[in-house]
């Protein structure tokens, strides 16, 4: 579920999905309809699904590793400490 193997293929794992977040997320905040929105778009452009469910159980996974936080609404990168 959260790494690739011989019966979920790279694109549904956990950790491509949240890269994905990440990838979206990197140069400025933004809201999670609107990461929704762009990783269901790039998605759609390659040819495969994403459901919201799956969605949020990568946000859900990066949150939990301390890569994104959640400031005034907005998904961001979560920084090192002294950064």
């Amino acid at each position: 579920m959260i790494l690739p193997s011989k019966f979920l293929p790279a694109e549904r794992s956990l950790i491509v999905v949240g890269g994905e977040v990440l990838n979206v997320i990197k140069d400025s905040p933004k809201s999670v309809s609107e990461v929704w929105e762009h990783v269901r778009g790039d998605r759609n452009k390659r040819g495969l699904t994403l459901g919201f469910d799956w969605f949020t159980l990568a946000l859900t996974f990066v949150y939990t590793v301390h890569m994104i936080d959640m400031k005034d609404g907005l998904l961001t990168i979560q920084r090192a400490r002294g950064q």
